[in-house]
This record gives structure tokens, C-alpha cells and sequence, in this order.
């Protein structure tokens, strides 16, 4: 079975993206983990907090951690890969998600998206609502990895 790539920006990183792992490891021998770093986003967590978060929350030998700049298809190209897991929380995630997988698939004809419907429990979980909850120091507990749950609240107790 094939490596497959799994990109996001994981600020932080949710329940929601750790069953997208575990389920991609039942169809790919291994999986990275992509940090997208945008340098006209200002994330909560730096790059290097985000690769220990997850590397922390995610023990799997066979899950590795990265991160890249620029446009993924050029990064998936990089790393010999030819599979993208993405996943779809919704309806309304499909038509930007089919929008880039097109892009993609224009930019990179050898390299395939593959969507995985987010687990009913942690379909409504997103990482901009998880920052905004935490920031106002609201109780993400089973929504976030315990060590991400800790280091929201340090980030936003140092912000109060």
C-alpha cells in the first residue's frame, strides 16, 4: 500500500484530524502529516509547536511529521507521493475541497485526492472554532488531544 500525504494547517490539532489519521493508517502504510505553513496567516501555535503537538498526540511508527511552504502538489511532487487524504466535514466542505482536488489534479495529473467523510462525533469540530472556544477559555476537553487541550490553555492563559 502507498504513502498517502495529509495536509492542514493543524492549529491546533482536533479529535477531528486524529481519526483522519487512525482511518488513513487502515489504507496506507504510512502517512505524513503536512503542516502548511501560509505566511499571511498568523497561526496560534508556531510550526515547531504544531510538529511537537502532533508528534506528541500521535505515538503510530508509521506516521511521520512535516511541514512545507509554497503549493502542496509541489511538496507532494518532492516527496515521491501520489495520494492526498482530505477530509470533508460537510457539504459545505465538498465544493471548496472538489475545487482544489481539480487544481491539483491540473497542476499535478499523477497525484490523487482522496476524501474521508469525518466521523460523526467530530463532524462540527473545526480548528478556528477550537481556538476561538479555548480563547475565551471555554472547555474543549474531547474535542482537542489532552497535551493540545494543555497547551491551549497555557497559550491562552498567557494571553489574558
Amino acid at each position: 500500500m502507498p504513502v498517502a500525504i495529509y495536509p492542514g494547517s493543524f492549529d491546533p490539532l482536533t479529535n477531528g484530524h486524529l481519526s483522519l489519521i487512525q482511518r488513513s493508517l487502515k489504507m496506507f502504510d504510512k502517512v505524513i502529516v503536512a503542516i502548511a505553513v501560509n505566511p499571511k496567516k498568523t497561526p496560534l501555535f508556531t510550526e515547531d509547536e504544531r510538529r511537537d503537538l502532533i508528534r506528541d498526540a500521535v505515538k503510530d511508527p508509521r506516521v511521520e511529521v512535516d511541514a512545507f511552504h509554497g503549493l502542496l502538489v509541489d511538496y507532494v511532487k518532492r516527496r515521491g507521493v501520489s495520494v492526498i487524504v482530505r477530509g470533508l466535514r460537510a457539504v459545505s466542505d465538498f465544493e471548496y475541497e472538489f475545487q482544489l482536488a481539480n487544481m491539483n489534479r491540473k497542476l499535478a495529473p499523477t497525484v490523487e485526492t482522496v476524501f474521508m467523510m469525518t466521523g460523526e462525533d467530530y463532524f462540527y469540530i473545526s480548528s478556528q472554532l477550537v481556538r476561538e472556544v479555548a480563547s475565551f477559555n471555554g472547555d474543549v476537553t474531547g474535542l482537542v488531544p489532552p497535551n493540545v487541550h494543555e497547551a491551549l490553555k497555557a497559550k491562552f492563559a498567557r494571553k489574558t
